[in-house]
């Protein structure tokens, strides 16, 4: 009987703890804690001109160089060369596995066959941690062709606190813009820049980027993962989702684990969702 009770008064005390996380990254949302880690060790700043005309030019161009060198390293890296690289002209599926192989694109070597596609992707997602804590996510992508696409997430996010019997909620909307940098029959990666805003009585924005992948290596399953990092009055807002899904015609169930970190709280979720290509 006493342990009963023990591990009864244990549940409650731990769901009343979980309960105050959402009310944790509200206060600190609005606050804006100061980061507390030390500043970077900066360069002394050499206030000495240069010896001579020579050397200034010299320094000037090879400066230069790099700079140039650099941006089109960056430029290969995340746009690539559409020049040398035929998976960039890969088409966009009507739906992955419309042909019982390709993903979200089709391998086509003949240009004269290929073709705009339009496509919309909307997925729904149940979130549980336990019995005091759970949510939903609402997620839409929009295709206009294979180059690019626009993105919106909507979380939220409930808590209920048994002790005070009351319950926080907390409304997570993330905007982005996405690219494909490599898109193959079988696997795609990209990344995705744009911003987060926390609604509720907090209202902030911040500027958020990620990265993103899709895997295709079996008929009818994939796997998908999405990162988002983003910070909302100098406080850290990030998301990792990881799913696998099981896909029939132009609809897919899913099972995963989404994890976020709102200011210091972090929250971890077991996901059941369904989606639809359109």
């Amino acid at each position: 009987m006493l342990k009963n009770t023990l591990l009864l008064v244990l549940f409650f005390f731990s769901s009343s703890f979980y309960a105050q996380k959402i009310d944790t990254s509200k206060n600190e949302l609005k606050s804006g804690k100061e980061d507390t880690r030390p500043p970077l060790p900066t360069e002394p700043v050499n206030h000495n001109p240069p010896s001579n005309a020579r050397e200034s030019n010299d320094n000037f161009g090879i400066g230069a160089f790099f700079v140039e060198l650099g941006f089109y390293i960056g430029l290969y890296a995340t746009i690539g060369d559409y020049r040398n690289e035929d998976h960039l002209y890969f088409p966009l599926t009507p739906h992955p596995y419309f042909d019982g192989k390709s993903g979200n694109y089709e391998k086509i070597n003949d240009e004269s066959v290929l073709k705009k596609q339009l496509r919309f992707d909307v997925e729904n997602h149940f979130l549980y941690s336990n019995n005091a804590a759970f949510g939903n996510h609402l997620k839409g992508k929009f295709r206009p062709f294979q180059h690019f696409y626009l993105q919106t997430d909507y979380r939220a996010l409930i808590e209920r606190d048994k002790f005070a019997k009351t319950t926080s909620h907390l409304s997570l909307f993330q905007f982005n813009f996405g690219y494909d940098r490599l898109r193959f029959e079988k696997f795609n990666l990209g990344w995705t820049i744009g911003a987060t805003y926390i609604a509720n009585d907090i209202n902030k924005a911040g500027f958020s980027y990620g990265l993103n992948t899709d895997v295709f290596p079996f008929k009818k399953i994939s796997f998908n993962s999405a990162m988002i990092w983003s910070k909302v009055n100098g406080m850290p807002v990030n998301s990792f989702e990881f799913r696998g899904k099981y896909h029939k015609k132009n609809h897919f169930f899913s099972m995963g684990y989404e994890n976020l970190k709102i200011a210091s709280p972090s929250y971890n979720y077991v996901t059941l969702g369904v989606g639809s290509y359109f």
